[in-house]
């Protein structure tokens, strides 16, 4: 069991640890939003009037250049001036979006496959349907939190193979660790950080793991479920006709047509149709918010219009869904009770995601996630530890080139994120395509860590402290603040404000965040440091080598 957990571990511990970060990271996503956007910062909304402010914002949508540069190659002829036919709009919000996200989806002319779809996007204000620009990046919701699923490597649906390679070899990991380390009780309570740095290491990679192992191995196993479609896309290849039979017989079933009359038909008022189902939710004894509207075939007798009741007080992420006519108002159907199955799919992935109001709880995800981050840094700088005397004796490189991929990993992927806030707040407003910018930085900051972290390692070569590690937290202990002091510089929202005068918990939060990272980046280089210095030889021994 020993070797499956350390080289498992090692190889594809890179990946789980940018996974963990921004996992934990993800926690927050909407709070990092506002930070990064603070012309979004105020109170959340509830979902705004569907007749009033959305319909004329829905009528003026198109597709994305995105979504249109991805369909080139799909056509047999040019893409239309304008997409005529909607398939469906849709809006999403929580308790914690002060903004409003639309979505559209048009069919395609002249597409080579029927279900190919064109998707527009647009990002308002709801309290005003004002459009937000579409070049701003959402570090938080639209970076971060994609980042720890997908690596936000989306060719051939890479970054989501290798993410669920590393979530097997984890729940492997995790098994494997349970039967080395059998002596749990002693082990959740054993942490000697005065014992030698190797001893107090270990310690403490055996305490990390075993205090969150249920939180680990919950996360691990939930994110594979979540992305079982994408692994085992089975209803899109071998079963697709078989498929598509089942979602004819369920329209039946349910009432709610699979394809379009070819009929135009008005649309009636949905803001009846929202009072309505607020109603039916109050006479279940069940609070009214509206979580998500969706319209089905727009413009069409067949459409449809589906509202869900905000899933802040249960686990799954929507639910309750009642659906009406589209045209007439006329309740179709309202969802019936989850099957067994279905109740189980969407509590475990509605607790992976987290919807739900439940602050505490939300902490409590984001220490697990960083205890995950400990638990495999920890495993790195063990394995070099346990190795690099050997490695030295040897003339062999491995335990250096280890050790600078963990602190690319660990110091870099810090300094990474540290540098893209820096940027969100230093870049020009008009700048064209802003957001692609800041994530070129970004990614120019890992890259710049990686090579730092592998020039200054040739001590490791020799047994010693990679000095790269005591840099790097000195870079991350300098650029928390900067982030900081930048975003007071450039909004006027400082501390004093957002916590005391005007309290927005949002950006306190995430400047709070940021200086005790500072904080705790400042201790480890001044231990990193002491620890450098102990390493070097005394006088008495430098004079005898003279």
């Amino acid at each position: 069991m020993a070797w499956p957990h350390t080289w498992f571990g090692l190889v594809l511990g890179y990946v789980l640890m940018a996974c963990f970060f921004f996992g934990a990271l993800s926690v927050f996503d909407r709070e990092i939003d506002r930070w990064a956007i603070p012309e979004t910062r105020f109170a959340a909304q509830p979902m705004p009037s569907f007749d009033r402010v959305l319909r004329p914002i829905f009528e003026g949508m198109q597709p994305d250049k995105e979504s249109l540069d991805e369909l080139r190659g799909k056509l047999t002829g040019p893409p239309p001036a304008r997409f005529e036919v909607v398939r469906s709009w849709g809006a999403y919000t929580t308790h914690r979006d002060p903004v409003l996200g639309l979505y559209a989806s048009y069919e395609v002319p002249g597409a080579r496959d029927p279900d190919d779809t064109a998707w527009g996007s647009r990002t308002i204000d709801p309290r005003s349907g004002a459009a937000f620009a579409d070049d701003r990046l959402k570090i938080g919701s639209g970076f971060f939190y994609p980042l720890h699923f997908s690596l936000n490597l989306h060719w051939m649906d890479l970054g989501y193979w290798i993410v669920g390679l590393a979530a097997l070899a984890m729940l492997a990991a995790l098994v494997s660790g349970v039967v080395l380390h059998r002596k749990v009780f002693r082990e959740f309570f054993t942490f000697r950080p005065a014992k030698a740095a190797r001893r107090g290491t270990l310690d403490l990679h055996d305490m990390t793991g075993v205090l969150a192992l249920p939180f680990h191995f919950f996360f691990a196993f939930t994110g594979l479920v979540i992305f079982a479609g994408i692994y085992f896309p089975i209803t899109a290849t071998q079963l697709k006709p078989l498929h598509e039979l089942h979602e004819r017989v369920e329209a039946r079933e349910t009432g709610l047509p699979h394809d379009r009359a070819g009929t135009p038909a008005p649309l009636a008022s949905v803001d009846a149709m929202v009072l309505e189902a607020r109603r039916r939710w109050a006479a279940r004894g069940m609070g009214g918010e509206v979580g998500a509207l969706s319209l089905t075939h727009v413009g069409d007798a067949n459409g449809y219009v589906s509202v869900y009741r905000a899933g802040t007080d249960r686990v799954a992420t929507v639910g309750e869904g009642i659906h009406f006519q589209a045209s007439t108002g006329q309740v179709l159907r309202e969802d019936p009770p989850r099957s067994a199955v279905d109740s189980v799919s969407e509590f475990l992935t509605g607790l992976h995601l987290q919807h739900f109001r439940h602050w505490l709880l939300r902490w409590l995800y984001l220490l697990g996630g960083l205890m995950g981050c400990v638990c495999i840094a920890t495993g790195f700088v063990f394995f070099v530890e346990k190795r690099k005397q050997q490695h030295t004796k040897q003339g062999s490189q491995g335990s250096r080139v280890v050790d600078a991929l963990a602190v690319t990993t660990v110091t870099g992927m810090l300094v990474a994120t540290l540098t893209i806030l820096i940027a969100n707040r230093l870049l020009p407003e008009a700048l064209p395509r802003r957001g692609d910018v800041e994530q070129y930085v970004f990614w120019a900051a890992w890259a710049l860590a990686l090579l730092h972290a592998f020039w200054r390692s040739a001590p490791v070569a020799r047994g010693k402290i990679n000095p790269a590690w005591r840099e790097q937290c000195w870079a991350v202990a300098a650029l928390a603040p900067t982030a900081v002091l930048l975003n007071w510089l450039t909004t006027g929202d400082h501390l004093v404000k957002t916590v005391l005068t005007d309290t927005y918990w949002p950006v306190a939060g995430v400047d709070l965040g940021l200086l005790a990272t500072a904080a705790l980046a400042a201790w480890a280089a001044r231990q990193l440091g002491h620890r450098a210095l102990a390493d070097l030889p005394s006088p008495r021994i430098k004079a005898a080598h003279a």
